[in-house]
């Protein structure tokens, strides 16, 4: 295997060594973008000016005998990241021309950490999809089957692994934009416990780039091996420096067990409201076999389990409350209109989509209530549990779909038709609490296409998960280049 597509942590070893050199890491991954992107198309916009030069400073440092955690390593950046000097578009044509003059906090963090940005990564118009086009960029292909998407929102950041174009890189995760990804195109992704990383710079180039505590939403780290997520995420963890870093350091507890056998794990295959595709749950599959071979206590079934269906009604009004803030004042009272229209009996997704969009601050408040309660039942079941294994999306990659109207889409189970939007209800399931959910490969489907699953652990026991990901590595493999 070429230096394209060795791990983080092998290329900084080898660096110390110096058995290689950043200048000469950088040239490969930039000859393997420039032999393979336009097959690919997921670097949207490349800074090779300023690798170059970082790689060759990289070296300098590396000469007066200087470390640093990510030092000389290419890396490559969601496009939704302001990078002083490069436009962030968020793939909305009307700001193809927008550049920020100020990085973003993680940015500025892999910088201080010696790393070489490459460029920047692809995403939907918005970062408001499952897949990764729009009209400033274009379409990102999956490297296993370009009639298929990479995922999103970070999906330019998934295929830009798979392809070697880089050995890391940061994404954002709201519904989840770093796990399905990951899961489409055989890399590893870690959504963060809620707040743990700092957000700032990493916003609509409508908004100022202002430190905000966000409900949902996270930023993380994506990579082609386990170790390079924990490597990444201590480059990025920690507060806003204006706010609560002013106060505040981070130190996340180490990992509950160094040993599989002494992991007690829960295993979900099956959700009430969508089917479970057979290569997803293969894959579960395939995880909780390895979690028993290697001595661990795998349950199915928990009475600890906070509801599922409940828990996907309250993730989806939460995540479209937010949706329409800036609707004209007409259309909101149109959305209120039909959702006071709806039965009180009507539990759908539909309906709660609806009656998210259609959300007071009262409505909020309510919901927010509930989810409360359901974290507290999440902290009951960690107590008896360490982490919890279940699929990301129902299907592996799935092809390319551009209807302008996400909600006529439709997504094919085993051959049955199902809404677009209820596939997320699996990455709901850790994103509604703010939990840590790690996403690691699974093995592959029939089709010969990558399936993913995600790990998911207790509140800002991020290093539990991520630890469990690295052991199951080395029992059922992780990352495999396309063929």
């Amino acid at each position: 295997m070429d230096w394209n597509f060795r791990t983080a942590g092998e290329l900084a070893a080898a660096l110390r060594a110096g058995e290689v050199s950043s200048v000469e890491l950088t040239e490969a991954a930039i000859a393997g973008i420039e032999r393979d992107e336009g097959v690919i198309n997921a670097i949207c916009v490349s800074d090779f000016d300023r690798a170059r030069k970082a790689a060759l400073h990289a070296d300098q440092e590396f000469g007066r005998g200087e470390d640093r955690p990510l030092l000389g390593i290419p890396v490559t950046v969601k496009e939704s990241y302001n990078v002083a000097g490069m436009p962030t578009t968020w793939g909305i044509p009307k700001y193809r021309d927008f550049v920020p003059a100020e990085d973003a906090v993680q940015v500025s963090r892999l910088k201080a950490a010696g790393a070489v940005v490459l460029g920047k990564t692809n995403v939907p118009m918005g970062l408001q999809d499952i897949q990764s086009f729009n009209d400033v960029y274009g379409t990102t292909n999956n490297p296993w089957d370009q009639a298929r998407t990479s995922g999103g929102s970070s999906g330019g950041s998934a295929a830009a692994l798979a392809s070697g174009f880089g050995a890391l890189s940061i994404g954002s995760d709201l519904a989840g934009s770093l796990r399905t990804p990951a899961h489409f195109c055989g890399v590893y992704s870690h959504k963060p416990t809620v707040g743990l990383a700092a957000s700032r710079g990493m916003v609509a180039p409508s908004e100022p780039a202002l430190p905000v505590d966000l409900d949902l939403a996270v930023v993380g780290p994506m990579a082609r091996a386990a170790r390079d997520l924990t490597l990444l995420l201590d480059v990025m963890a920690g507060p806003d420096p204006l706010t609560s870093g002013v106060a505040h350091h981070v130190t996340l507890p180490p990992a509950r067990h160094e040993r599989l056998r002494d992991f007690r794990v829960l295993v979900l295959d099956e959700h009430p409201l969508i089917p479970t595709g057979s290569a997803v749950r293969a894959g579960v599959n395939r995880v909780a076999e390895a979690l028993a071979d290697g001595g661990a206590r795998v349950e199915r079934h928990s009475p600890l389990l906070p509801d599922l269906a409940e828990a996907a009604e309250l993730y989806t009004q939460l995540l479209f409350s937010g949706s329409v803030a800036r609707f004209p004042i007409e259309a909101y009272e149109q959305l209120r209109t039909r959702a006071a229209g709806l039965s009180a009996h009507d539990r759908s997704l539909d309906a709660a989509r609806l009656r998210g969009m259609a959300c007071s601050h009262r409505d909020w408040i309510g919901v927010n209530n509930r989810r409360e309660l359901h974290r507290h039942g999440w902290r009951q079941l960690f107590g008896e549990f360490d982490a919890v294994v279940c699929p990301i999306t129902p299907t592996p990659a799935f092809p390319h779909d551009h209807n302008p109207d996400l909600l006529e889409r439709r997504i094919d189970i085993d051959g049955v038709e199902y809404p677009y939007f209820d596939q997320l209800v699996w990455a709901g399931l850790a994103t509604m609490p703010g939990l840590p959910a790690t996403a690691i490969p699974a093995g592959q489907s029939s089709e010969g296409l990558p399936v993913g699953v995600q790990l998911i652990g207790p509140m800002f026991e991020d290093r539990t998960t991520l630890l469990l990901a690295e052991l199951l590595e080395q029992r059922i493999g992780g990352f495999r280049a396309p063929e």
